[in-house]
């Protein structure tokens, strides 16, 4: 692949222009505004568009027989998609779970980019360290088999959802307990929400995940919520001096992770971080 150091005056539209798009229950901007900004710092030849459907397999159908390059896949698609693609990446196949499709001249590949984004950002954490994982969906999932897969041994799901959590424990290899509501209190080394706890416009937006006490022993915080990419869980342990693990650092991984399965170059690591921060605007 080739690095993103290259640049140009983007081509106009025209037949030749690639299309890549998003499929989601609810499509945001997000993706959006980061693979059109970068086609354009680029001088890419590409055009990013979002779209929703009810009709996921009439959709892949159309990836494939349009030639469109490559597809975003989020809720509740992303299970859905495994029996509609040619080939499955490992870190999909792993969690039985999509959001990457390139189409490679009819041949659909799907992978798992946020598994991948999450693996890199615990590249240099300590596998003797505990994990404690709150959450228990498809994110919870990606999260949770990244740690596992990394060698970290020693977890724990806390989960609302009993039957859920204990599935995902078990897969993990982990324990289990349940979610009570309210702050966590239990300790780890590190400890993750992947929960909406946080999250801007959600009725839990001002809240915290994890007590005090866990978020001033931890060693490291991470939040998987990107909106704010400054959570109250991330301002806390900022404030507490433990390092931080953002949902933010997740969301422009995986994207870029995308960005360059679909057009074969890696843009720097300013690009990136330029084209998160417009995402997020």
């Amino acid at each position: 692949m080739s690095n993103g150091g290259r640049g140009g005056r983007k081509p106009p539209l025209s037949k030749d222009t690639r299309l890549c798009i998003s499929l989601a229950g609810r499509p945001s901007n997000i993706g959006t505004r980061f693979h059109n900004h970068l086609y354009e710092v680029l001088g890419l030849d590409f055009l990013y568009k979002a779209f929703t459907t009810t009709d996921i397999a009439g959709a892949i159908g159309g990836v494939r027989a349009l030639g469109i390059r490559g597809c975003s896949v989020s809720m509740p698609f992303k299970e859905d998609v495994l029996t509609l693609v040619d080939e499955i990446e490992p870190s999909a196949q792993t969690l039985r779970s999509v959001n990457t499709i390139v189409n490679d001249d009819g041949r659909l590949t799907a992978s798992n980019t946020d598994y991948l984004a999450v693996q890199h950002l615990i590249d240099g954490l300590s596998t003797e360290q505990s994990v404690l994982i709150r959450g228990s969906g498809g994110m919870a999932s990606a999260v949770g088999a990244a740690f596992a897969d990394r060698g970290f041994v020693s977890g724990t799901v806390v989960a609302r959802n009993e039957q859920a959590g204990r599935a995902l424990a078990q897969r993990l290899g982990y324990a289990y307990a349940p979610d009570t509501g309210g702050p966590c209190t239990r300790p780890a080394d590190i400890v993750v929400n992947v929960t909406p706890i946080g999250m801007a416009g959600g009725v839990e937006e001002h809240d915290v995940a994890f007590g005090d006490s866990v978020i001033r022993e931890a060693r490291t915080v991470f939040d998987v919520v990107a909106l704010p990419s400054e959570t109250p869980l991330i301002a806390a342990a900022r404030a507490a001096g433990v390092d931080v693990i953002t949902g933010a650092q997740v969301i422009a991984l995986q994207a870029a992770e995308q960005f360059e399965r679909y057009t074969g170059v890696r843009p720097s690591d300013e690009q990136i971080a330029e084209a998160s921060a417009i995402s997020r605007a």
